[in-house]
């Protein structure tokens, strides 16, 4: 592990010309003189996010509750709850009005 001699940040190692390189993804600084043994470069993807899809056949079998809708006022809506921060944060309450079928969250 090796660290920019300008910002301090972590090197990261990039592919450059066939050979592997340290960058700064900060500065944009470039170590290639050194003997860079033991780094190997893989290929990033991006984070994907749990999106969750309440079809409409399956919103008949979600539990229901007494909460007013801020779009058309209803006063039901189906609700499911999901872990959308860390672990030791409490979970979101999603909404989904069974009048208009507006989706909004409740954080705990």
């Amino acid at each position: 592990m090796q660290f920019c001699p300008k910002c301090g940040r972590l090197l990261l190692p990039k592919k450059d010309k066939g050979q592997v390189v340290l960058v700064c993804s900060s500065c944009g600084h470039v170590v290639r003189d050194e003997k860079i043994e033991g780094y190997s470069v893989v290929k990033k993807t991006a984070a994907s996010e749990d999106v969750v899809v309440v079809e409409e056949e399956t919103k008949t079998g979600l539990p229901t509750a007494k909460v007013h809708c801020p779009s058309c006022g209803h006063d039901r809506a189906y609700w499911w709850m999901r872990q959308t921060r860390s672990a030791d944060e409490p979970t979101t309450r999603f909404y989904r009005c069974a009048k208009c079928g507006k989706v909004w969250r409740e954080y705990a």
